[in-house]
């Protein structure tokens, strides 16, 4: 008993070692960045303005673009609200709404801090798909008063994007909200996640010529986007009782008492039927996939070293993933992808929601389906091509500009198919 206590004892020295060698790692190597943002959102007084799209050189212009020539289109969308799309800034518009407790991996830092995350956003989606966004931080975390607020806004926009909301309360919300408005809303913290990362399994299981009901797959983390990235791989054809998903205490099974929530035992209800315990090092053995959506550096090279061949990681935890590409490939692991930039596979949201948005908004869809979110993901595999597929290349580069016009036509195509879309916006005027 005490030579076992004593090896996890010093595992957990190890684990906790090695991330604090990667933080300060880290720390040095994106100094100079952090300085340098700083500097440029001080100068700038933010990164975001909102820009005119007519000129007031006359009086006539002022007449038109205002009173009295804008009562026009009031009365016109008077007689019908979808009008809106036709004569406002409506259809092409998005707010990303957030409540600034779950922003990147600074934690629930508040909705003043969190504006420059926003702001960021704001301009992936315009430099990107052409969308206009704008920044709704929102003081509260109370669930109802989130929603409340987010109805209340809600003509205005075209399209709701929640962020960085943290789990459980953000999976009310947002079912909440796709419930009771009748806009394409998402969570990008699960869906966005969820589309990028099966994008990149897709292709990865080209490369290892595996099927994906037959994978065994580890998950490490329940937030939004672990338990988004389980329905979302359950749905695409999954088995269920192939995989095993570990929280902070330990693996999730059925009838675990400690830290659970009803997503957790939705969970814990349809997979690790043998009713696994332990560590995340239990879940490792013979393992065709990882995927890390928790803390940085908690996993070791010989959990790797325990996976089936030609198994694939998924370390997507940030700044720190929750192992190193180098290591884990030196561990056995064949694809190795994170959500950094300086590594080879950047498993990165910017991949999926500007398009995703751009596709629903072209159709003024009323919701975003299942079936616009899984076109989304094939579409973006399929941006890599045959000849450009590797180890080091199974999902498109951030900022590789075929991305958004291949994911906005197949998300528009099953907008339609669904019958998400709205109809004719000319026939009904």
């Amino acid at each position: 008993m005490h030579s076992v206590l004593g090896s996890e004892r010093d595992m957990e020295k190890d684990l906790e070692r090695n991330l604090e060698q990667n933080l300060e790692k880290d720390k040095d190597t994106h100094a100079s960045l952090y300085q340098e943002s700083l500097a440029m959102h001080r100068r700038l007084g933010g990164v975001l303005e909102v820009a005119s799209k007519v000129h007031l050189r006359t009086i006539h212009d002022l007449s038109v673009a205002y009173t009295p020539g804008v009562a026009e289109p009031c009365r016109k969308i008077s007689t019908n609200p979808d009008l809106a799309y036709l004569y406002t800034l409506k259809k092409n518009t998005v707010a990303i709404v957030t409540d600034g407790s779950a922003v990147l991996g600074l934690g629930n830092i508040g909705p003043y801090a969190a504006l420059p995350v926003m702001e960021g956003k704001a301009i992936i989606f315009k430099e990107f798909a052409g969308i206009d966004a704008f920044p709704i931080c929102l003081d509260t975390q109370d669930t109802e008063e989130v929603i409340k607020a987010v109805k209340n806004i809600a003509p205005a926009f075209g399209g709701i994007n929640l962020e960085d909301i943290s789990a459980p309360r953000c999976f009310e919300i947002e079912s909440r909200l796709r419930e009771e408005l009748d806009l394409p809303i998402i969570h990008d913290d699960q869906h966005g996640t969820a589309i990028v990362v099966f994008a990149g399994l897709l292709n990865a299981l080209k490369i290892v010529n595996k099927e994906l009901n037959k994978l065994k797959i580890v998950i490490s983390g329940v937030g939004a986007a672990g338990v988004a990235i389980f329905r979302f791989l359950v749905r695409a054809g999954a088995d269920p009782a192939k995989i095993l998903v570990c929280d902070s205490r330990g693996l999730v099974y059925e009838g675990r008492k400690e830290g659970m929530n009803p997503i957790k035992e939705e969970i814990s209800r349809l997979t690790n039927p043998k009713k696994l315990k332990g560590g995340l090092e239990k879940a490792f053995p013979d393992a065709d996939l990882f995927i890390g959506v928790s803390v940085g550096g908690i996993v070791t090279e010989g959990m790797i070293r325990s996976m089936a061949k030609d198994s694939i990681v998924m370390a997507m935890a940030n700044p720190i993933p929750e192992i190193m590409p180098d290591t884990a490939k030196r561990a056995g692991a064949r694809i190795v992808a994170t959500g950094r930039s300086d590594f080879p596979n950047q498993l990165n949201n910017c991949l999926s929601f500007p398009g995703v948005f751009k596709g629903a908004l072209s159709t003024c869809a009323r919701k975003i389906t299942p079936e616009m979110e899984m076109a989304a993901a094939y579409a973006l595999a399929e941006v890599v091509t045959i000849n450009e597929l590797s180890e080091d290349h199974i999902i498109p580069f951030a900022l590789d500009k075929h991305v958004v016009p291949a994911v906005a036509k197949a998300v528009a195509c099953s907008s339609v198919e669904s019958c998400a879309a709205r109809k004719s916006l000319e026939d009904s005027e």
